[in-house]
């Protein structure tokens, strides 16, 4: 090893979900929205001046932070916003993981999490989830620095109740709460609406699933005004130009139109309760997921096995070669065109390994 790599901060860094770039393949492996953004957005895209670049981006975020907080019946001071929530939940951990103690979140989990608590030197603890994949409440209530919770959970996309993160909340009082909203719009219900009673939960979601924008990077967290403030104080001594103005102005398109919204969630989450039907029918076994994805096994066929069948298919889904999850598979909700060609596929493939 050279003298000067003895000082370099080593980690093991997160590992995305595969981005191949070839045409003619079912990507279902990264739990993109299969739908295009609202109709705005991309008007707003054509209209854009170039000439507009040259200037730096309101350091701010101001139309961006008023829309979100107009569509959340918040205040402007209770909206942060960053670049996808990966950035806005690293902020979070930096700006408020240092007291030394261990944070907590679940064994199986959005692998990010344990990723920035080595990275900025956060001891943390992760608690097993049960044999259902639900959270075990009582494992929060201990000695801790913080307490991370994806809900719904991913991969599982298994969701807690909010009587569930209000108890949470309740037995933490002295702490930070995050409630990692990236699925929450496929069900569930938001902790946006404890935010009025708990000063010390900030809740966290994204424009990349259910608005359609993982390309254009927009995350936004969400709690009361000092929480917030504590985070921009960070931020703006970190990166003060966090959002490029394309960003600014498309995200704003995107919040205007909750009609597309709200359509294009009712398209996903009927494919979502269609294809669970049709593979419960195959002999898959899942939890209940309330997100974009399903996280399904099979008694008598390998996970890993399927998802090579599968990839050789030009069908990309997800497989964790972790414990506990290693016969698993997460599969992203596409169109139904796309699922049909998936479920046409594992009904061919079942019934040959059944004879």
């Amino acid at each position: 090893m050279s003298a000067w790599e003895q000082n370099v901060r080593k980690v093991v860094p997160y590992v995305p979900g595969e981005q191949p770039g070839q045409e003619g393949i079912i990507k279902l492996n990264t739990n993109e929205n299969p739908y295009p953004p609202a109709p705005g957005v991309a008007r707003a895209l054509r209209e854009m001046e170039s000439k507009q670049l040259r200037l730096y981006p309101d350091p701010a975020a101001s139309v961006l932070v008023e829309a979100l907080a107009g569509r959340y019946g918040l205040r402007p001071e209770q909206v942060f916003v960053g670049v996808g929530s990966d950035d806005v939940l690293a902020m979070a951990f930096l700006t408020f993981f240092n007291s030394g103690k261990p944070i907590l979140f679940p064994d199986i989990t959005y692998s990010f999490y344990d990723v920035w608590a080595k990275l900025f030197g956060i001891p943390y603890a992760c608690q097993m989830l049960d044999e259902n994949f639900c959270i075990r409440r009582e494992d929060y209530v201990r000695e801790n620095g913080g307490i991370v919770l994806a809900n719904p959970n991913a991969p599982t996309g298994v969701a807690e109740s909010i009587e569930g993160i209000r108890w949470i909340l309740d037995k933490n009082p002295g702490i930070i709460v995050i409630i990692d909203e990236a699925y929450i719009d496929f069900g569930g219900d938001s902790a946006v609406s404890l935010i009025p009673e708990y000063e010390n939960l900030l809740v966290v979601q994204t424009f990349s699933k259910s608005r359609s924008m993982a390309g254009m990077r927009i995350g936004c967290a969400l709690g009361q005004p000092k929480l917030i403030k504590y985070l921009n104080d960070v931020k703006y001594s970190f990166n003060s130009y966090t959002m490029d103005l394309p960003a600014l102005k498309l995200g704003v398109e995107s919040v205007k139109d909750e009609e597309y919204f709200q359509e294009t969630l009712r398209r996903i989450v009927a494919t979502r309760e269609r294809v669970k039907t049709e593979l419960g029918k195959l002999g898959f076994v899942f939890p209940d997921s309330r997100s974009n994805f399903v996280f399904v096994s099979h008694p008598r066929i390998q996970a890993r096995e399927l998802f090579e069948a599968l990839k050789e298919r030009r069908i990309y889904v997800r497989y964790f070669p972790k414990p506990r999850i290693d016969n698993y598979l997460r599969i992203t909700i596409g169109t139904d065109e796309e699922m049909d060609v998936l479920l046409d596929f594992l009904k061919k493939y079942v019934r040959q390994k059944e004879r």
